[in-house]
């Protein structure tokens, strides 16, 4: 489902339109609303890129079983593993 991020909202905040999506993920992360993989791929970066950014933020990472088994899922459907 797209969303339209209204240029007057983005201009407010002082954020691009993949800064906006970035700030969004860390909060929905940081709320335990999204796992780090689905944060990583809504925030359009690299998942290492996110644990980091999260890092900076002194946002503990929760990794569980579930996150666990998607990743490895998610590592096979891309042939890495």
């Amino acid at each position: 489902m797209p969303v339209l991020i209204d240029d007057a909202l983005l201009q407010a905040a002082h954020l691009d339109e993949q800064a906006f999506k970035r700030e969004i993920a860390v909060a929905l992360f940081a709320q335990d609303r999204l796992t780090l993989a689905q944060a990583s791929r809504f925030a359009g970066i690299p998942y290492m890129d996110f644990q980091a950014i999260l890092a900076d933020r002194e946002i503990c990472v929760h990794y569980d079983v579930r996150e666990f088994l998607e990743d490895i899922e998610n590592l096979k459907r891309l042939g890495q593993l």
